[in-house]
């Protein structure tokens, strides 16, 4: 029986296809973030370019230790159309003296809704978005952001 449900052909047609598309994109509301000088920022600003969003926090030590392999793997990346964003839900003004202190060059966020709404339980956590905007990969804990075998996955996402 469970053959033969398998093996059903769907017929779908164009419009089909617009509705589903309409439907997700109502139903995934996008969480919404901040830059450093309060300018309200979501992840569709980035739409056309591939996006590393990275979930962080300054008091999280694996978090600043994967950053000088993240800034390389951005530079890396530089002409894949990959933009990197950091963010965490702490107060603008430790971001900003962080920021200060470390003098990574990131685009680093304010994010204004809870962990627990993006299903995140331990940092960091990353999530990796295509060129129209699906999240096509996560990435929990601490990573080697330059090595050969995560700058080529990157490469591969379309």
């Amino acid at each position: 029986m469970l053959l033969l449900l398998g093996c059903k052909e769907i017929v779908r047609t164009a419009e089909d296809e617009v509705t589903e598309s309409k439907i997700i994109a109502n139903s995934q509301k996008l969480p919404s973030y901040q830059d450093l000088n309060g300018n309200a920022v979501e992840l569709s600003d980035f739409l056309g370019k591939r996006v590393v969003l990275n979930y962080w926090a300054t008091w999280c030590k694996p978090c600043i230790e994967e950053m000088p392999s993240m800034l390389k793997a951005q530079e890396l990346l530089e002409e894949e159309d990959y933009v990197f964003l950091l963010a965490s839900d702490q107060s603008m003004e430790k971001i900003k003296a962080f920021k200060e202190k470390k003098k990574f060059d990131f685009t680093f966020l304010k994010y204004n809704g809870s962990m627990a709404e993006q299903q995140i339980s331990a940092l960091p956590a990353t999530f990796i978005y295509n060129e129209v905007g699906e999240r096509v990969e996560r990435i929990d804990g601490m990573t080697e952001w330059d090595s050969p075998e995560i700058i080529q996955k990157l490469k591969e996402i379309r």
